[in-house]
């Protein structure tokens, strides 16, 4: 009688969890997508000002229609700040949003600008920082603030340099700065081609370039900027030139992980290869055998190392525990990826058959053999625009006390957070690996991983809520989270000085994670072709090189 009842228990419970997921799946997550469309930033008047000297220079100086105030066209100027993903960049208020149709156009805004810089520094004097006149928006997808955008100043708006060329004999592809990944895809897809890119269609090309990138296709060619072949870019001084390892070789290095601090980079040329579909898909687990979960991910990640079971076609897997606010519980999911599919459509890979993964109970999975772009699209669709946003990041060694416990810090901050009731909070950690040969494979970077000679993960906590009010709340509790994993690895011998920079909150410094050669490096390229430094002083969106 007593397993009777036991057994009507669990049934109850696996139903109730059940109701949840598909509740989460086919509810929420709707409802959140469609934040997209109805979750706008209207624009106050109090934040409109009137256009002074800089900004009528560049109304005369463009064709109309590249240059657009607020007080020209305000429907125009409203729905460029609403193409922010994180609502803390759509709250900003630029002057005027400059949108060059060409090289040419954008040629003549940095020389502008420029020489406005070089008038407010001789008035202030050479030693004194000069007043931020622009940011650069590229997809527009940071949730740092201030990023792609600029109170009061000028935003450059890359958007029509979305071009997608594959060459003649499909080596590589030509992508404009302004692409999104899914236009990258789409485009690929159709050509049964594919570039170590984006696993989020809706990130922006330019932002996961620069920052280093990590990719369904690391495992195979290594990091998204160790692919790029060539880069064409707009320097301080307007010179339009491009940057490989023929030419400019410094600079081509500099920019493969030093992010914005050099010019505005117009296209990226990157190598590209054979592929037609991939696998992919999320595994969503019950979040009462999270210990389970994570022995099975260190694991997989340790074996990795072996060359016996190495498969240059698996990626990830990347190890997620959400907590949903909005339904008082967390959901736990794995997302698997295989680059060469299965021949049946249906089936797992065998690489992932014969992994711990496939005998994980699981409530639902989503894996399955699909395009590229329905694969990023599915990653995209759970992190929707519109929710203020919040990313931050820590390296650790691949240590099963240290991941255990970085979950147990974890748990305890969304305990203490839980019954403050922040509207539609989902807060995530997420667990990924990055292997020594990814690292080592494509052209030099500067990111400071080549002597890196055991798994490490990246871990990081991405959050997003509703309210302006929460704000303080949220990044205080998330930032003492990664805090305390980073002080728990420092005791444990456990933790890596690296910091990813694509995933870095504002107070974090990823450049001198890279290490202090590298960092110096960096430096001297930026003296070398900004030497008066516009993009240190002029240009602060992002993450700057820390120049005297």
């Amino acid at each position: 009688m007593d397993s009777n009842i036991l057994s009507t228990s669990a049934a109850a419970s696996v139903l109730l969890l059940v109701l949840t997921f598909v509740l989460f799946q086919r509810l929420l997550i709707p409802k959140l997508t469609r934040a997209k469309h109805t979750d706008h930033v209207d624009i106050a008047n109090d934040d409109l000002r009137e256009p002074g000297a800089l900004v009528k220079d560049l109304k005369a100086a463009l064709p109309d229609g590249v240059a657009t105030l607020p007080f020209d066209d305000y429907v125009a100027f409203k729905q460029s700040m609403n193409a922010y993903w994180a609502r803390q960049e759509r709250e900003i208020v630029p002057a005027c949003v400059v949108r060059p149709r060409d090289t040419r156009h954008l040629v003549a805004t940095v020389k502008i600008i420029k020489r406005e810089f070089d008038e407010r520094q001789k008035l202030g004097g050479l030693q004194r920082t000069a007043e931020s006149l622009f940011a650069v928006r590229g997809g527009g997808h940071s949730p740092v603030p201030n990023a792609a955008n600029i109170s009061g100043g000028i935003v450059i708006d890359l958007s029509c340099f979305r071009e997608v060329t594959v060459s003649e004999d499909r080596s590589c592809v030509m992508i404009g700065a302004g692409a999104k990944w899914m236009d990258v895809s789409k485009v690929l897809d159709s050509k049964g081609l594919a570039v170590v890119g984006g696993r989020d269609s809706d990130v922006g090309v330019g932002g996961l370039t620069l920052g280093g990138g990590l990719s369904f296709f690391s495992p195979r060619f290594g990091l998204v900027c160790s692919n790029i072949i060539e880069y064409e870019i707009v320097l301080a001084s307007g010179l339009l030139t491009t940057a490989s390892a023929s030419e400019n070789p410094d600079l081509w290095r500099a920019l493969k992980g030093g992010s914005n601090n050099f010019g505005i980079v117009t296209r990226f040329t990157t190598r590209s290869f054979p592929c037609t579909n991939i696998w992919s898909g999320f595994l969503f687990l019950p979040s009462w055998q999270t210990t389970k979960h994570l022995k099975a991910f260190h694991d997989y990640v340790g074996e990795s190392g072996n060359s016996a079971t190495y498969d240059v076609h698996s990626a990830g897997p990347i190890c997620s525990f959400s907590y949903v606010q909005k339904l008082g519980c967390q959901f736990n999911c794995m997302n698997l990826v295989y680059t060469k599919p299965p021949t049946r459509k249906s089936h797992w890979p065998d690489h992932w058959k014969k992994s711990s993964f496939a005998s994980l109970w699981r409530i639902w999975s989503t894996c399955k053999s699909r395009t590229l772009t329905s694969a990023t699209d599915e990653l995209h669709g759970l992190d929707p625009p519109g929710q203020r946003q919040l990313f931050v990041t820590t390296t650790i060694k691949n240590d099963i006390t240290t991941i255990t416990s970085a979950y147990a810090i974890y748990q305890s901050a969304i305990n203490t957070i839980h019954g403050a009731r922040v509207a539609d909070l989902v807060w995530s950690l997420i667990f990924q690996p990055l292997l020594p040969d990814w690292v080592r494979k494509g052209d030099p970077n500067p990111l400071g991983l080549h002597n890196v000679s055991e798994p490490l993960l990246v871990v990081n906590c991405n959050v997003h809520w509703r309210e302006r009010r929460d704000d303080v709340l949220v990044t205080t509790s998330v930032r003492r989270t990664i805090e305390q994993i980073e002080a728990m690895a420092t005791v444990n011998g456990t933790g890596h000085p690296w910091r990813y920079l694509n995933y870095c909150a504002e107070w974090q410094r990823p450049f001198e994670s890279y290490g202090e050669e590298n960092w110096r490096f960096l430096k001297g390229v930026s003296r070398k072709y900004d030497p008066d430094g516009l993009f240190q002083r002029g240009c602060v969106g992002g993450f700057k090189l820390g120049m005297e």
